[in-house]
């Protein structure tokens, strides 16, 4: 009938734009806008210089197809923590490392949905050196732990976002290096 919408293509009764996708800001329960909430989180990559050469620890997880994936450390923010120390205290409970920052490699910063909520995360990751520990996890996130040499780092690593941020890394170890 003229002037009336017609119904949507998939038959659920959702108003769909062209191309069938939803529009921004609804889901499929209709028109209800998500609620935006931020959070921040930090972690890193932690190096270990074994004569020489160095390698580095990656967490592998399980992702929602049942695929391991290998990611950095990475955690919330703790109340009265700053991104170092949660750098530090995440790598410790996810690698079994003890480990100090050696500088920043910077933020990555990106949207997901959750829990009827549409999350803005900014992780600040950081170069950390290992200090002690060993390799090794009992966090129930974590389903392997690994060192890997630094020219595997690049395929290993899930995402582009992760991968991007290695690209500093051979000045930053350099900085690093003891004279």
């Amino acid at each position: 009938m003229p002037g009336l919408p017609s119904p949507s293509a998939d038959g659920s009764g959702n108003r769909r734009n062209r191309g069938g996708r939803r529009r921004r800001g609804t889901s499929e329960r209709g028109s209800r806008r998500l609620r935006q909430v931020r959070e921040t989180s930090a972690g890193g990559l932690v190096v270990d210089r074994v004569g020489h050469a160095t390698r580095a620890a990656l967490i592998g997880r399980i992702d929602r197809r049942g695929r391991l994936e290998w990611v950095l450390p990475k955690g919330h923010i703790e109340p009265g923590e700053t991104p170092e120390q949660t750098a530090v205290r995440e790598v410790r409970e996810e690698t079994g490392l003890y480990a100090r920052v050696v500088s920043s490699l910077g933020p990555i910063r990106y949207w997901f949905v959750a829990d009827d909520r549409r999350v803005h995360k900014t992780v600040h990751h950081y170069l950390l050196e290992a200090t002690g520990g060993a390799l090794g996890t009992e966090d129930v996130e974590v389903s392997e732990v690994a060192w890997v040499p630094l020219d595997e780092l690049v395929k290993r690593l899930r995402y582009a976002s992760e991968r991007r941020l290695l690209e500093r890394l051979p000045e930053l170890l350099r900085d690093a290096s003891p004279t």
